[in-house]
Protein backbone atom coordinates (compact mmCIF):
# COMPACT_ATOMS: atom_id res chain seq x y z
CA UNK A 1 0.00 0.00 0.00
CA UNK A 2 0.36 3.53 0.06
CA UNK A 3 1.96 5.85 2.66
CA UNK A 4 -0.38 7.89 4.48
CA UNK A 5 -1.03 10.95 6.82
CA UNK A 6 -0.43 10.10 10.36
CA UNK A 7 -3.14 9.16 12.88
CA UNK A 8 -2.39 10.21 16.34
CA UNK A 9 -5.32 9.85 19.09
CA UNK A 10 -4.93 11.47 22.16
CA UNK A 11 -5.93 8.23 24.51
CA UNK A 12 -3.96 5.80 22.71
CA UNK A 13 -0.29 6.43 23.78
CA UNK A 14 3.10 3.98 23.84
CA UNK A 15 2.30 3.64 27.61
CA UNK A 16 2.04 -0.31 28.35
CA UNK A 17 3.46 -3.07 26.81
CA UNK A 18 2.32 -4.83 23.69
CA UNK A 19 1.54 -1.94 22.37
CA UNK A 20 0.64 -2.74 18.41
CA UNK A 21 2.05 1.04 16.40
CA UNK A 22 2.89 1.87 12.75
CA UNK A 23 6.24 1.49 11.57
CA UNK A 24 7.09 4.97 9.76
CA UNK A 25 10.21 6.79 8.47
CA UNK A 26 9.06 10.33 9.61
CA UNK A 27 6.10 12.14 9.41
CA UNK A 28 3.29 10.98 6.79
CA UNK A 29 5.29 7.91 5.56
CA UNK A 30 3.10 4.91 7.18
CA UNK A 31 3.09 1.92 5.12
CA UNK A 32 2.02 -1.05 5.86
CA UNK A 33 4.48 -2.23 8.93
CA UNK A 34 4.20 -2.77 12.38
CA UNK A 35 5.98 -3.16 15.57
CA UNK A 36 4.44 -4.57 18.86
CA UNK A 37 6.46 -2.86 21.26
CA UNK A 38 7.28 -4.69 24.88
CA UNK A 39 8.15 -2.00 27.16
CA UNK A 40 6.77 1.30 27.13
CA UNK A 41 7.65 3.36 24.93
CA UNK A 42 6.61 7.21 25.32
CA UNK A 43 9.39 8.85 23.43
CA UNK A 44 6.95 7.25 20.72
CA UNK A 45 4.00 8.84 21.15
CA UNK A 46 3.18 11.25 18.32
CA UNK A 47 6.05 9.89 16.32
CA UNK A 48 4.44 6.67 15.73
CA UNK A 49 0.56 5.96 15.14
CA UNK A 50 -1.13 3.26 18.20
CA UNK A 51 -3.46 1.39 16.18
CA UNK A 52 -3.99 -1.24 18.99
CA UNK A 53 -2.86 -3.70 21.97
CA UNK A 54 -1.93 -7.43 21.44
CA UNK A 55 -4.79 -9.57 23.74
CA UNK A 56 -3.59 -12.65 23.91
CA UNK A 57 -0.18 -14.64 22.67
CA UNK A 58 1.89 -12.59 24.75
CA UNK A 59 4.05 -15.22 25.26
CA UNK A 60 4.66 -15.51 21.62
CA UNK A 61 5.65 -11.92 21.63
CA UNK A 62 8.57 -12.50 23.81
CA UNK A 63 9.95 -15.55 22.52
CA UNK A 64 10.11 -13.78 18.92
CA UNK A 65 11.67 -11.03 21.11
CA UNK A 66 13.97 -12.96 22.16
CA UNK A 67 15.35 -14.92 19.02
CA UNK A 68 18.88 -15.14 18.45
CA UNK A 69 19.93 -12.39 15.82
CA UNK A 70 22.97 -11.51 13.89
CA UNK A 71 25.21 -8.67 14.14
CA UNK A 72 22.40 -6.86 11.68
CA UNK A 73 19.55 -7.37 14.53
CA UNK A 74 18.31 -9.73 11.89
CA UNK A 75 16.44 -13.33 12.93
CA UNK A 76 19.16 -16.53 12.00
CA UNK A 77 15.91 -18.08 11.72
CA UNK A 78 12.44 -16.90 9.76
CA UNK A 79 9.33 -15.73 11.24
CA UNK A 80 6.09 -15.35 10.25
CA UNK A 81 2.76 -14.28 11.26
CA UNK A 82 0.75 -17.75 9.77
CA UNK A 83 -2.35 -16.49 10.85
CA UNK A 84 -4.39 -13.48 12.95
CA UNK A 85 -7.34 -12.12 14.60
CA UNK A 86 -8.15 -8.34 14.82
CA UNK A 87 -10.86 -7.83 17.26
Amino acid sequence: GGEFEDEFVRDLRHDRTFTVSMANAGPATNGSQFFITTVPTPWLDNKHTVFGRVTRGMDICSLIENVKVDEMDKPYDEITIASIDIL
